[in-house]
């Protein structure tokens, strides 16, 4: 079973990443559960969900011991590093995230310029996109090609499709594999 938190304020698109993550996961035939948490603010409170995915059914959709931890903000650092297990990776959005943050030595720490990729490719609202790219790079459980269509997928059954997604996500893919 493979435990995810993916962290932030609200309006960053934290509910959207899981939500595109558990439909890739749903779409691929495994067991997949989304729980959303956020404040009661709609934008600018902190807003979180877990996600987990296994090939056997999921007792419970809360995750305690964390393989990958999706973090936009410091805040989601400060909230949820603790519980990433040992060998787990922390995604870290560079661009708001502390210069002087000093993070665990028993975790892998991937840290890319989310938010400056997607605003230099122009669209500032990819940033969650960006980031699904760098997990989908840094994480042997999900294949890059297969989760860049996924993106396209659910947005198009939205009936919103954007090219800049694609480009966000490649980005972000593109930041982890040029750092192995």
């Amino acid at each position: 079973m493979t435990e995810i938190i993916c962290a932030g304020f609200g309006g960053q698109g934290v509910l959207v990443a899981g939500m595109i993550l558990a439909d890739a996961v749903m779409e691929s035939g495994k067991n997949v559960t989304w729980y959303p948490s956020y404040g009661s603010e709609m934008r600018g409170g902190t807003a979180n969900c877990n996600i987990k995915v296994s090939e056997d059914e999921i007792p419970s959709p809360y995750c305690d011991k964390l393989d990958i931890l999706y973090t936009l903000n410091d805040a989601a650092i400060d909230k949820f590093e603790k519980q990433v297990r040992p060998g787990g990776i922390l995604l870290v959005n560079s661009t708001l995230a502390r210069k002087d943050r000093v993070y665990r030595d028993d975790i892998r720490v991937v840290a890319i310029p989310a938010t400056d990729i997607a605003t230099e490719l122009g669209n500032p609202r990819g940033t969650n996109v960006t980031m699904l790219g760098a997990l989908s790079a840094a994480s042997p459980d999900f294949d890059v090609d297969y989760m860049c269509g996924a993106v396209d997928h659910f947005f198009a059954k939205k009936g919103k499709v954007n090219p800049k997604n694609a480009l966000c996500f490649n980005k972000g893919a593109e930041a982890v594999l040029n750092r192995k």
